[in-house]
């Protein structure tokens, strides 16, 4: 490699090159804070995530190839960044005050977020398999350490015991179809399998099993079904600043993988798996939101929510092999995502402020009471839920619009309608949820602590806001793949 590409390489991926640099830096200077100072680590590690963030937006429109192809950095991957630095940043205020109560505060936390963001950062760039595969396990293995952050719980050395292996599991797939896909069409990278595809020159049969058994290593990281087993238990044993954190970014960084390679790199195969996909979304639909009813606890309910959503999310690759909605497919998939985020951040900061230190206060009962106590906080909450089960104005209902009118255009209206009526079923535990708050007597004890009301507040303003202001940015991200 010359010094022209090793610039070039470098200057295409210098936000994600800060970001490690900090982390490993951060990781040194830790060992020189003290342990009643460990929130100067926190501040250090915040602005990081802020320095690599007006990196990323200053980075100039279009799209730059770099490490011969093997790394695309396009309005698609800065949008990812800008989704996963600022996640990064509500995490680590979402854990300021959490890692002090229940006794978890270690200078560990924070870089093992940093790391991860890294991860999640090359995954949205990758144009290659096996850039995808080092992403995944790059952003991957932090979340381990996180998951079981808590230790000596049970719960929490559980939840990261299960992760780890069965990702270990779901990365072997991914991998398997990888080599499948090489043995295909000769090459690993996206560009390469297109122009095999178009030439006649791959293996359509052996492609199409490839990208199977990539679908089955991404549908796991994204907790589509069966492929979602392992979320309940790692969400409720995890620390809940890490599941909010994990809920949120870990999705995107599947989604993103998912939408770059079954949208662009496998056109001949799409027919094909549109299919398996159809299945997997209804199947995701259903259950994630049928098994919520069941639950009592807050945590495990958010969990199979995020299992249901993500089987909204796989709607907007069913009808891509339709051109004539390809281009709002991805639109709809991207917005739903953002919309998604944005709530999720904020749910997960109300069950942070009343998480108590020995793990109580994660009830459904624990809320009775919340709408007299605690008036804003609740309205946030009633927010947030309502946004959840699609009801306007909030972006859920916005984003579950914008899919259904997509799978509808793309005639599939069996699609939509499973995803109508799935969205009705999941109205009964989300307003369970604010009939708690608001009809059923109680005193829950709530910590009010800046920075985590700053979460929460932004998120609910901000899930109104741009509900109102949708038009504009569904536009936007139709043409986020192409600048």
């Amino acid at each position: 490699m010359s010094l022209t590409d090793l610039w070039t390489n470098s200057q295409a991926i210098l936000p994600l090159i800060v970001l490690m640099a900090w982390a490993c830096a951060l990781l040194i200077i830790d060992l020189f804070i003290p342990h009643e100072r460990k929130s100067w680590t926190a501040g250090l590690a915040a602005v990081g995530l802020a320095l690599t963030l007006a990196l990323v937006i200053m980075q100039p429109p279009g799209s730059v190839k770099a490490f011969q192809g093997m790394v695309t950095v396009d309005g698609f991957a800065r949008f990812l960044h800008v989704l996963f630095l600022v996640s990064g940043l509500a995490g680590l205020a979402m854990a300021y005050d959490y890692l002090n109560r229940t006794n978890l505060q270690r200078g560990e936390y924070y870089t093992l977020i940093l790391f991860s963001i890294g991860g999640m950062m090359a995954m949205a760039m990758a144009s290659d398999l096996i850039m995808v595969f080092l992403s995944l396990e790059w952003l991957s293995i932090p979340l381990y350490v996180l998951a079981g952050f808590a230790r000596p719980r049970l719960d929490s050395e559980e939840s990261a015991l299960k992760y780890f292996l069965l990702g270990a599991y779901a990365g072997g797939f991914l991998l398997y179809g990888t080599a499948l896909t090489f043995g295909a069409t000769k090459t690993t990278q996206l560009a390469g399998i297109i122009t095999a595809v178009s030439g006649g020159q791959a293996n359509i049969a052996m492609l199409t099993f490839g990208a199977a058994l990539i679908l089955i290593g991404l549908g796991f990281k994204v907790s589509a079904v069966p492929f979602h087993m392992w979320t309940p238990d790692v969400y409720q044993g995890a620390p809940s600043s890490v599941t909010g954190f994990m809920a949120v970014t870990a999705k995107a960084a599947g989604f993103a993988a998912m939408l770059r390679f079954f949208t662009l790199a496998f056109p001949a195969a799409a027919p094909k798996l549109t299919v398996v996909i159809w299945v997997l979304a209804a199947l995701t639909m259903f259950l994630g939101n049928l098994v919520a009813i069941a639950q009592t606890n807050i945590k495990r309910m958010l969990a199979y929510s995020s299992i249901a959503h993500a089987g909204y999310i796989l709607m907007a690759l069913v009808p891509y092999a339709n051109p004539k909605v390809a281009a709002d497919s991805v639109a709809s998939g991207i917005f739903y995502l953002l919309a998604y985020g944005m709530t999720t951040l904020g749910a997960w900061a109300v069950v942070i402020a009343l998480e108590k230190q020995e793990g109580r206060g994660l009830n459904l009962d624990d809320y009775a009471g919340l709408g007299q106590k605690k008036p804003m906080l609740a309205a946030a909450m009633t927010i947030f839920m309502l946004s959840f089960a699609g009801v306007p104005p909030t972006m859920g209902f916005v984003g579950k619009l914008f899919l259904f009118r997509t799978a509808i255009a793309g005639g599939e209206i069996a699609l939509a309608l499973i995803g109508v009526l799935t969205s009705l079923i999941s109205a009964y535990f989300y307003l369970r949820v604010v009939v708690i708050m608001y009809m059923r007597s109680g005193d829950p004890e709530v910590r009010s602590e800046f920075w985590l009301n700053l979460v929460v507040g932004a998120s609910a303003v901000g899930v109104v806001l741009l509900s109102l202001f949708s038009a504009p940015v569904f536009q936007w991200a139709a043409v986020v793949l192409t600048q």
